[in-house]
């Protein structure tokens, strides 16, 4: 493939759409017992896709889709662009306030989730106006009353939609997704993602991971994170197969899974691996697998160091990327021993360098933030200018360039070294964590005086969170906090760590000062 074949601007939508006029009837899905031909996808994101617009689904229209991962989400995802709307993936654990906030944040034109989250579903539509229909999936016992229609079954579109694709042009710099991520005000923010941003980011990625239409992948992490929606569109786009599951919550049954379908492709999280760590791999035979990546939080060199010796057989790739840009840097394989705390290189196709605070570029061994340019670079925060020109700024070539927020060093060679955070963001479970949206949570609470949120080094967990609480004199224990934190976050949000305290540090002007708490 040339330089410029891997890197043409195309369609979202055609990932699937080519693969399934090249690999007709090759399985491109496995995921709750079922096995699902590209023919079968495509289909049946044609018909979805036909009820979307029937739905007043219009072109550029965003399209909520609050699922666990499953096979009604992945037909979804292409149904939406079919459809020539925006998909905005929600993640399954979000309550009801984020979904609102989101809802009205993109004003969004419909709504796709499970029958048993109907009652929710009324409410969304009921409390945002441009909400125009819903969607469910699963059992549709739970229906609430539907007097006026607005309620459409997915096994109904299935059985009553054409399986033709509707007529909506789309061209490469439209709008592909919002993909919302945490910021330091606390409030979600969509990151705008075109079509053609999207395909250059999956060609790069599968260009050096260097993915054939052999390749198994398995997908434990939510699609509603960017780390896990890429595995599906890059396995789609390469024309692999992709074995999707809900979570890592039961390893042992994702063992058996990768075992029992030959997978050659796992991506995985620090958390992750420091589960597999700490159990018996030899009952499982992986030898199938050609590649194992890591991104979210840089896994620790000792990790790295066990990892090969339990997978020596397979190429272990150290990443770093953040949701503005989907992946940033790789590091290549045959430079793990060489340079084990490194996350690597600039992408294929794509430059970064460092920046001293008066937009100096730095040279080796010098600490500054880290900052990309390259067609992967997205458009910026949906409908937020301030935030936009705050990470997104004109390069020196005329181009988008994107200041990533974090610090690095590079050696000699130009490999890049982690060195922290300019703002106080939380990287725990691969998910970034803003703690003004879990403090404003907190304060919510009877008993809450003052709060503040932090993230404190873990081996497992990248950071664990740990909330620091006054109480304005109330008996607030623990149990209570968490019990109030899981019923409105969610569930990688939920501190691990509660202290009650009789003060907090402050400055001057009265603002807490977080680098005095640990």
């Amino acid at each position: 493939m040339t330089e410029m074949e891997w890197a043409k601007p195309m369609l979202v939508a055609d990932f699937l759409e080519n693969s399934a006029r090249q690999r007709t009837n090759k399985v491109a899905l496995i995921c709750d017992g079922r096995r699902l031909t590209y023919a079968m996808i495509d289909s049946m994101a044609n018909r979805m896709a036909n009820a979307l617009c029937d739905g007043g689904v219009m072109p550029g229209d965003r399209v909520l889709l609050f699922l666990p991962n499953s096979v009604e989400l992945v037909v979804a995802i292409f149904a939406v662009l079919k459809a020539g709307g925006v998909f905005v993936v929600v993640n399954a654990s979000t309550k009801l306030g984020k979904l609102l906030f989101l809802a009205r944040n993109c004003r969004a034109t419909a709504l796709v989730t499970e029958a048993r989250k109907t009652e929710l579903a009324a409410t969304a539509m009921a409390e945002t106006p441009s909400l125009l229909s819903t969607i469910l999936t699963g059992d549709p016992r739970n229906l609430v009353d539907d007097r006026d229609g607005r309620f459409v079954l997915f096994d109904q579109i299935q059985r009553d939609y054409p399986e033709t694709c509707p007529p909506c042009p789309r061209q490469p710099e439209d709008l592909a997704c919002l993909i919302y991520t945490s910021g330091s005000t606390g409030e979600p923010k969509g990151v705008m993602s075109t079509h053609s941003n999207v395909a250059f980011a999956a060609s790069s990625i599968i260009r050096y991971l260097e993915n054939r239409g052999n390749d198994i992948l398995i997908n434990v992490l939510p699609l509603s994170f960017d780390y896990g929606l890429y595995q599906l569109l890059m396995t789609f786009k390469f024309g692999g197969t992709l074995v999707l599951e809900r979570s890592f919550a039961f390893p042992t049954v994702v063992l058996q899974r990768m075992e029992a379908e030959r997978v050659t492709g796992f991506p995985g999280v620090p958390t992750i691996f420091a589960v597999l760590l700490h159990m018996d791999l030899n009952k499982y035979d992986l030898s199938s697998l050609r590649y194992i990546t890591n991104t979210a939080a840089a896994l620790p060199a000792s990790h790295i160091q066990q990892i090969q010796k339990l997978f020596p057989w397979a190429r272990l790739y150290s990443m770093y990327g953040l949701t503005e840009t989907k992946r940033t840097l790789y590091l290549p394989p045959e430079q793990l021993n060489a340079r084990p705390g490194s996350v690597g290189i600039a992408i294929p196709g794509t430059e970064v360098w460092l920046e001293d605070e008066n937009g100096r570029r730095l040279g080796p061994y010098q600490t500054g933030e880290l900052v990309i340019s390259g067609p992967h670079v997205m458009q910026g925060y949906w409908e937020n200018p301030e935030a936009t020109a705050r990470r997104y700024r004109m390069g020196p070539d005329g181009r988008r360039v994107c200041y990533s927020g974090d610090l690095f060093y590079m050696d000699d060679d130009g490999y890049m070294y982690f060195v922290g955070r300019k703002d106080d963001i939380i990287k725990s479970r691969g998910e970034k964590v803003a703690p003004k949206e879990i403090e404003n949570v907190l304060y919510a609470l009877p008993g809450v005086s003052e709060v503040a949120v932090i993230g404190v080094p873990d081996n497992v967990l990248g950071q664990a969170i740990k909330a620091i609480i006054v109480k304005d004199g109330s008996p607030l224990d623990e149990m209570t906090v968490l019990r109030h934190c899981r019923s409105h976050l969610e569930d990688f949000m939920v501190p691990q760590t509660i202290e009650f305290r009789h003060s907090l540090p402050k400055t001057s002007s009265g603002k807490i000062r977080k680098a005095a708490l640990s």
